[in-house]
């Protein structure tokens, strides 16, 4: 199979560059958008759309790995111009009747939710297409796989074309192929081990090129799946003995961030890139309520 054009748009997220894309895929039968970002990105995302001369009237089908604010947070805004919107049996629910999902960002963001997500438009069920694991989704004229690939999220699907995939959270989140890799495990759903099984699964399908919706294209695609796996393993080892010796949140967050800066440094990457996407304090969170449900003695 020729892979069609495949083009990362860039939703500039808060005026940052790099920190969340969408994918346009130009296939026979018309343009496929893969991913929304939030509501308060959809303006940039119709001048990306203009600059690759499309228009949002023309995008009948779009596919979001999973119905966190920054990646599905605009999927209503489509839903209600008409295109399908596909997405995890689990996510659906809450794309239709969004209160549960927004009390729950509430609770996180607080007066940020519209600073940083901007409107949520509850979508229309007639408009909303589920996909279990393995099912082929037929849109643009191509025949896109989804992957039902936990770890990050119950309602997290990875979408393959041909020898590419576009990965959402799973692959984790590499800027621009930088050679540094931060792993997004907030909470509530963060699994290690349906995580690891996830990233076997995918491996085992000898990909050519993953698109990260943070942020871009991924060509080492066995080393980026290596170092997911191994962060997936530390981060989470890494909790479970802080939680060991008794230490509080605060420090260890501060643990998991002099390390990271350490990498950082030792990468040559600037620290700055990394700090609007996936926040590690929420990424703690996500591992220490992990390990407590596992272990609720402690």
């Amino acid at each position: 199979m020729i892979t069609p054009p495949i083009h990362i748009l860039d939703l500039k997220f808060q005026g940052v560059a790099e920190a969340i894309a969408a994918f346009l895929v130009l296939g026979p039968g018309g343009p496929v958008l893969i991913e929304t970002g939030p509501g308060s990105t959809v303006p940039a995302l119709e001048r990306e759309l203009a600059r690759c001369g499309v228009t949002a009237d023309e995008v009948r089908d779009v596919l979001i790995t999973h119905i966190h604010l920054d990646h599905g947070g605009a999927a209503g805004w489509w839903a209600r111009r008409g295109a399908r919107v596909h997405v995890h049996p689990n996510g659906a629910p809450h794309l239709i009747a969004p209160s549960k999902l927004l009390t729950s960002a509430e609770r996180i963001y607080g007066d940020r939710m519209q600073s940083l997500w901007g409107e949520y438009w509850a979508s229309p069920a007639a408009q909303v297409v589920t996909h279990r694991d393995g099912e082929v989704i037929e849109a643009g004229g191509l025949s896109f796989i989804a992957h039902d690939t936990p770890g990050h999220a119950r309602h997290h699907l990875v979408y393959q074309l041909g020898n590419v995939a576009f990965a959402g959270d799973l692959a984790g989140i590499r800027l621009s192929a930088r050679p540094h890799t931060r792993l997004p495990t907030p909470p509530p759903e963060f699994d290690r081990d349906e995580w690891l099984a996830s990233v076997e699964r995918m491996r085992a399908l000898r990909l050519d090129r993953l698109y990260l919706t943070h942020f871009g294209e991924v060509r080492e695609v066995a080393a980026q799946w290596e170092a997911v796996a191994r962060l997936v393993t530390d981060s989470a080892e890494a909790a479970r003995a802080a939680l060991e010796r008794g230490a509080d949140r605060e420090a260890i967050i501060a643990a998991f961030a002099e390390r990271e800066a350490a990498q950082l440094a030792a990468a040559g990457v600037e620290a700055a890139l990394y700090n609007s996407v996936g926040p590690l304090g929420m990424s703690v969170d996500g591992l220490l309520r992990y390990w407590r449900k596992k272990r609720p003695e402690r």
